[in-house]
């Protein structure tokens, strides 16, 4: 007798707006580390990990026994924006351990839901209270969630398609590009100028590594004009860090290597609530702080449980031992990369992004897809981005460099012998 598919249950009962399952054709049922099994007792290894929602993992058991102690002892787990112990000690130690030693003391936290796209809309809101302004300017390629305001920040046609209305008051420029890096520069200064009797823009958004976008890095010298040009401007600069942060590219905020920078609002979400627990988070600069008490307020914005879990997640980058370990799987991870590179015939892939926020960018979507296909064949969990250009990696910043070096191994096996076998076809 044929054993019943155990994915039917979803294609009968879930929408048809499903993505990543349908990458992924297994029905999951443990998870711990940078593994994940599922029903039939396969392991896979993660370098998905929630989109960048499990920087530190699956299930790490420090935040698992802090959650447990928590409910254990009636511990309040939806408290709107109630103060709380739990609350207290997650921004007392983001303020001691994270804000404090960048010399950031001067932000105030807003928790705007669970959801990153939420701690954007707060930020549009937010800029254009503060300017009376109501445009916004953002950069192809960028992704800022899909709620309408976020969503018209971001460019995907696919996405956009979706709103069913006008998406208004956002300009969409080129992004930084090493190749023609003056050309974005030149519209931002023609935007951020515009003519007479055209209001200047509110707010300059961007992220500094593209995630969906396709692991586009944006150069110092390019974000530090971007902030000059802001403030000629009077416009204010945010940076969404929701995928790029919480260590995602190497240090706690994806633009500490930028001196010049320093926005004045700042997008977290995905691992800010450490063990993949939703929670989203608004950094304001404390002179921009003019919201009214109540005037944008959500009711999951007070989630004790992301709190509990994020504060565990924020003790670690007081351990040397963690940011050592940080520091030493991204130079593994880049160098895998251009290992894999290497083995290749010339010009058929690069390495992207930065950190652990790092990839392959291809000529064109087929190699990465038939890649991606054939790693999930081996029990490795990786997803495309850039309009299927880029295959990503996302390991969890806790996973041991060897363990990394021995699955890298893996990928690269199965890219030279899809490219290769590519190759052969076309022969």
């Amino acid at each position: 007798m044929t054993e019943p598919d155990p994915t039917t249950v979803f294609t009968r009962h879930e929408s048809r707006v499903r993505s990543y399952c349908r990458g992924f054709p297994a029905v999951f049922e443990r998870a711990s580390g940078h593994h994940l099994w599922d029903v039939e007792g396969r392991r896979y290894t993660d370098l998905l990990c929630g989109a960048g929602a499990l920087n530190y993992g699956h299930n790490p058991p420090d935040m698992v026994a802090r959650v447990v102690d928590h409910l254990a002892a009636g511990g309040p787990v939806q408290s709107l924006d109630l103060h709380t112990t739990a609350k207290a000690e997650f921004l007392t130690r983001l303020a001691e351990s994270v804000l404090a030693p960048r010399g950031m003391d001067d932000y105030v936290v807003q928790f705007p839901g669970p959801a990153g796209t939420l701690a954007v809309e707060a930020a549009l809101k937010l800029a254009r209270k503060v300017t009376g302004r109501s445009r916004v300017i953002a950069f192809r390629d960028g992704f800022h969630g899909v709620s309408l305001g976020s969503l018209a920040a971001t460019s995907s046609p696919l996405l956009r398609s979706a709103a069913g209305t006008t998406l208004h008051d956002v300009t969409i420029l080129p992004r930084d590009d090493e190749r023609d890096r003056q050309t974005s520069l030149d519209a931002l200064e023609r935007a951020l100028r515009p003519a007479p009797g055209v209001q200047a823009p509110a707010a300059v958004m961007l992220e500094t590594v593209q995630g969906e976008g396709g692991l586009n890095v944006a150069s110092p010298a390019w974000l530090a004009r971007v902030r000059e040009l802001a403030d000629e401007a009077g416009a204010l600069v945010i940076v969404d860090d929701i995928q790029a942060g919480c260590g995602r590219t190497g240090t706690f905020f994806s633009f500490e290597h930028v001196p010049g920078l320093r926005p004045d609002l700042v997008c977290l979400s995905k691992s800010l609530g450490g063990m993949g627990l939703p929670m989203a988070a608004l950094l304001i600069s404390r002179d921009k702080d003019v919201w009214e008490p109540g005037e944008h307020n959500g009711t999951f914005r007070g989630h004790n449980l992301a709190f509990v879990a994020g504060t565990v997640a924020l003790e670690y980058w007081t351990d040397p031992r963690f940011t050592s370990q940080v520091a030493r799987l991204t130079d593994a991870i880049r160098a895998s990369l251009q290992d894999i590179v290497a083995r290749l015939p010339e010009g058929v892939a690069h390495v992207a992004g930065r950190g652990a926020m790092s990839g392959l960018r291809f000529t064109g979507p087929e190699p990465v897809e038939n890649v991606r296909r054939a790693l999930f064949q081996a029990g490795i969990i990786a997803e495309s981005a850039g309009e299927g250009r880029v295959l990503k990696f996302l390991p969890p910043l806790t996973m041991p460099v060897a363990e990394w070096e021995a699955v890298a191994h893996t990928i690269g096996d199965v890219v030279v012998k899809t490219v290769d076998t590519a190759v052969h076809r076309a022969a």
